[in-house]
């Protein structure tokens, strides 16, 4: 007996009612969206406190903010982003109306991930909402103070015939996907990612997948190693290094390498004071599974700094390791931890073959004060995003896509991006029933003329001209 098979029918059959097309609907549903956001927000503090050790400040710029900023957005862009698209006609087409329209996909499925799950819960969620889909959103049962947060608070603020909150482990998630959905966004790992599109391929259901893998960051001979530092320590430190974009490993020279240790220990003490355990703004790993799997990796290459743990408080320490080889673990899985392996190359031009010998990362990161050096690395690599002397300020952005390539993922979010990703775009042509003797040319008897009229006057015609 399918657990899940009265849930889905009941949304299905809201959608086929027509009643999520409507402008008012959709922004209805984003305005309850951002009340559950306002009126909880202690609620989702305290929740996120108790699953990750989650500070305010982190809580708010990277949890609640984002998701609200993602809300405004779209209300403010709703009407402008759900009109019909035009777009150039051929000589063919002169005569009638063409244009794309956004519509959504019908009953979507959202699976969550545990390390940030508001933001990667609600984020998504908005793009679902906005493109006017019924939604069935899988919260991790991994942070499970805000999964019970949203699975019994977040559906008062929502139409509940047209969205409903699952619960359970990955047995429940198996039996969820083998049900058939219009559209399945997963954040999470390549393994469970691998996964979710084998089951999307049994239904042909498109699918975005937000996955991860090993980021790097570059360091550039040229550049001030405390800058460097501060900002290094700070986003490979930020949920305690539980972030699908933090850097997973620094590429540099030696002698770079013996600059930046001194400075990362400067900044490390200066964030989170001498016992970083002690610290209010230092997070945990979520759960006990998590913690042994990381913990494991401090026993790679040499611990420069750091390398303190504590199982009863699932406490990691700030830690940096050195002399690591490439064949250690620490180099061959993503970290999900404040661990970050330096590992030594003679220059750009081996950093860069380094990476690219690799699977593309989700995130890239080089620093130097030679905007040369940053716009090589750029040039000579691929990867999700890609940042120049900082880490994590692009997705800040919501005008700017966020997404993997390859093994770090498929499609992308964020901003309008997000509606885009939620809404099927379908090519219309609109012509008269007239005009029967000039489209006549289409018919047979065929001549030899009849093809170089009919493919001149089907080529595009460019609305823009580039000089060569």
């Amino acid at each position: 007996m399918d657990p899940f098979s009265d849930t889905l029918r009941r949304l299905r059959e809201a959608f086929r009612s027509g009643r999520t097309r409507a402008a008012e609907f959709r922004a209805t549903q984003l305005k309850g969206l951002g009340r559950f956001l306002q009126e909880n927000k202690q609620l989702l503090q305290d929740a996120l406190a108790q699953d990750l050790h989650k500070s305010a400040f982190e809580s708010e710029i990277s949890e609640i903010g984002i998701s609200q900023g993602e809300v405004n957005l779209a209300l403010g862009n709703l009407r402008a982003w759900m009109k019909d698209e035009k777009v150039p006609k051929n000589l063919a087409t002169q005569l009638d109306s063409a244009f794309i329209r956004k519509e959504p996909f019908g009953l979507v499925l959202i699976i969550a991930p545990w390390n940030y799950p508001l933001n990667l819960t609600l984020v998504p969620l908005v793009g679902a909402l906005a493109a006017g889909n019924c939604v069935v959103l899988k919260p991790s049962e991994i942070s499970k103070n805000v999964e019970r947060v949203l699975a019994e608070v977040l559906p008062q603020y929502l139409d509940q015939s047209c969205f409903a909150v699952v619960l359970g482990g990955p047995e429940e998630t198996g039996q969820l996907l083998e049900n058939k959905f219009d559209y399945i966004f997963f954040t999470g790992s390549p393994r469970v990612g691998k996964i979710v599109m084998a089951a999307a391929a049994k239904h042909l259901t498109p699918v975005t997948l937000e996955l991860g893998g090993k980021n790097p960051c570059y360091v550039d001979d040229d550049c001030d190693p405390q800058t460097v530092a501060n900002r290094v320590v700070w986003f490979r430190c930020f949920n305690a290094g539980q972030t699908c974009v933090a850097p997973d490993y620094v590429l540099c020279s030696h002698e770079t390498q013996e600059r930046l240790l001194p400075a990362m220990q400067s900044a490390i003490t200066r964030f989170y004071g001498e016992d970083p355990k002690s610290s209010p703004d230092l997070g945990r790993i979520v759960g006990e599974k998590q913690f042994q799997r990381v913990q494991g990796l401090l026993g790679c290459g040499r611990v420069a700094i750091g390398g303190q743990s504590d199982e009863s408080q699932r406490y990691i320490a700030p830690t940096v390791l050195v002399d690591v080889q490439e064949t250690e673990l620490v180099m061959q899985e993503e970290i999900f931890g404040p661990i970050l392996p330096i590992v030594n190359v003679q220059g750009l031009a081996e950093a860069v073959d380094f990476i690219t010998q690799r699977e593309k990362p989700l995130a890239l990161y080089a620093f130097s004060n030679n905007s040369q050096v940053i716009k090589q690395v750029l040039a000579g690599t691929s990867s999700g995003g890609f940042c120049g002397n900082d880490g994590f300020m692009h997705m800040t952005l919501a005008t700017l896509p966020f997404g993997g390539v390859g093994a770090s993922g498929m499609g992308r979010y964020h901003g309008k991006f997000s509606f885009d990703t939620f809404s099927h775009h379908r090519a219309c042509l609109l012509r008269s029933p007239g005009m029967e003797k000039v489209y006549a040319i289409r018919y047979p008897p065929y001549s030899s003329r009849k093809p170089r009229v009919l493919l001149a006057a089907m080529e595009t015609r460019s609305s823009s001209c580039c000089a060569l």
